[in-house]
């Protein structure tokens, strides 16, 4: 045989082997989805007027909430009673970095894994502004790989202060929406006391949003369990 044919023969077993890889295993990778009740991305401010006291203030709230036995009722209300998360830090336009893998959460030992995985995530931005429309668009991005399938998939972003770098975040909020998610607010009065209402015009949208404001740092985790105890809740609402 020709060293032409060899070749003509090669790519032709070639061709079939990828036509036959496409076929056995795409579809397993979409059958590899696990399906959960909700996708909950946790948005943390971590840009310049978060002091290391205050940052240290919203993870605890984090953290106990993933330990508070309301929460974990809340996720054991929906058809599958489970719910993936992860979390992401962010400050500038460009600035954000997932912190927390997604994870799922079922019961008492996955939430407390949850919790520990939070308490063990360091801070990884300091300061660069405060674009809330940076912290939505990214979060998006985080979605497509999380390895999960849901009916709702939901961005919180928690902060204290109005965007102030990037895209207005009107058009970030605008366009999450028009692709099926919901944001929703916990914004930190602390600096800005009209900041709620700030979130209600701008930043919160999607079917159902809401925001729970935190009067102060202090307050910060008895606000988040309430917002995250809502958006859960939810689920097992008809």
């Amino acid at each position: 045989m020709t060293s032409a044919r060899v070749c003509s023969a090669f790519r032709r077993v070639t061709a079939i082997v990828v036509l036959l890889t496409a076929f056995f295993i795409a579809p397993q990778s979409a059958s590899a989805q696990t399906p959960v009740d909700l996708q909950l991305v946790l948005a943390v401010d971590a840009s310049g007027s978060v002091s290391e006291v205050r940052f240290e203030l919203q993870k605890r709230g984090y953290i106990a909430a993933f330990r508070n036995p309301r929460l974990l009722r809340a996720v054991q209300s929906g058809a599958t009673q489970s719910i993936a998360v992860t979390m992401m830090q962010w400050t500038g336009p460009a600035l954000q970095v997932q912190v927390v893998p997604w994870m799922i959460v079922r019961d008492g030992a996955t939430m407390q894994r949850f919790a520990d995985a939070i308490e063990a995530a360091p801070r990884r931005l300091f300061g660069g502004g405060t674009s809330i429309s940076g912290a939505i668009d990214y979060s998006r991005t985080l979605f497509p790989g999380s390895g999960f399938t849901s009916p709702r998939k939901v961005i919180d972003v928690s902060g204290d202060g109005s965007n102030n770098r990037g895209r207005p975040a009107t058009e970030a909020r605008d366009d999450a929406v028009a692709d099926g998610f919901v944001i929703n607010g916990l914004p930190i009065l602390a600096l800005e006391p009209w900041l709620d209402q700030y979130y209600v015009s701008n930043v919160i949208g999607g079917p159902g949003a809401f925001v729970v404001p935190a009067q102060s740092y202090e307050t910060f985790a008895e606000a988040v369990l309430k917002k995250l105890v809502t958006e859960i809740a939810i689920l097992g609402t008809p």
